[in-house]
């Protein structure tokens, strides 16, 4: 079931590393740099992408210079840019005009593809929910359809308005069937303002009653099965980095929670969002 990885300094060290117990394909990291400050990511056997959240970078993979990666000085302002490492190579981060904070979301792969850099106007925006449904919803495809990766898919998500729920209805991603594939899932969350919190919940099926985690600005979740939806407090606007990494396919197929699955036909716009995780 879930892990609660509660907000603390990391230090530039892996929140989430390679062969973790629970998410044994998944790889996270948050990296923070002061101006002209490096970093340098070597996840052999993992593809990745490095997204700054806010601030500027300059990310060289192999021989290639992506130059001034990042546009946004808030994460709440604008849409993200990234750059796709794959397995094999290594990739060397410079934060330039300032701070920088930047995201690493790996996947565990053994097919060597091409680096590539997702520009702003790259980014496919789907939303989705109204005011009366409490389900405002706000994604950015980082890594989605129109991008070549093996099995790794990321995606900022925003909960907009003043609070609501995501991932709702109730839908999982656990198993390889008809209707179902087996993706891990690991959340990384932000609040504006940062005093925000929510809550995580996590279920097998209808007898099981928990558990729920109090999430706060920096935590992160940890996911290998069952139902996740989540909700932000009244006043508050939730972000999460979102890593979704397949077991064997790069197509995601949610299998929406069946007594709640006919609110799917109240929600204005959320098969559109099905149908773009369903492309990739």
């Amino acid at each position: 079931m879930p892990r609660h990885i509660r907000p603390y300094d990391n230090e530039n060290h892996a929140v989430v590393d390679r062969d973790d117990a629970m998410v044994p394909r998944t790889y996270f990291n948050v990296i923070r740099l002061k101006q002209g400050e490096q970093y340098c990511s070597d996840l052999n056997g993992y593809e990745s992408v490095c997204v700054p959240l806010d601030g500027h970078c300059n990310i060289l993979v192999g021989d290639t210079l992506y130059s001034e990666v990042g546009k946004r000085e808030d994460l709440f302002q604008g849409k993200p840019e990234g750059v796709y490492v794959p397995t094999g190579s290594t990739a060397t981060i410079t934060a330039v005009h300032g701070s920088l904070t930047l995201c690493i979301a790996g996947g565990r792969s053994s097919k060597v593809l091409s680096s590539f850099v997702v520009r702003q106007e790259d980014v496919d925006t789907v939303q989705y929910g109204s005011d009366e449904t409490k389900t405002h919803r706000k994604i950015h495809h980082i890594l989605g359809a129109s991008q070549v990766t093996d099995r790794l898919l990321v995606s900022e998500l925003f909960t907009v308005g003043e609070g609501g729920w995501s991932g709702f209805p109730p839908h999982k991603h656990d198993a390889d069937c008809e209707n179902e594939s087996a993706f891990e899932e690991v959340y990384y969350f932000r609040f504006h303002p940062s005093q925000g919190f929510g809550a995580q919940f996590a279920y097998v099926n209808d007898d099981d009653f928990g558990p729920v985690h109090h999430i706060k600005d920096g935590s992160v979740m940890v996911l290998d099965k069952g139902y996740h939806p989540v909700v932000v407090a009244p006043g508050y606007q939730m972000y999460y980095f979102t890593i979704l990494v397949g077991k064997n396919t790069r197509t995601l197929k949610q299998n929406f929670e069946e007594k709640h699955a006919h609110q799917l036909n109240t929600i204005p716009g959320i098969g559109d969002m099905i149908k773009k995780f369903r492309e990739s």
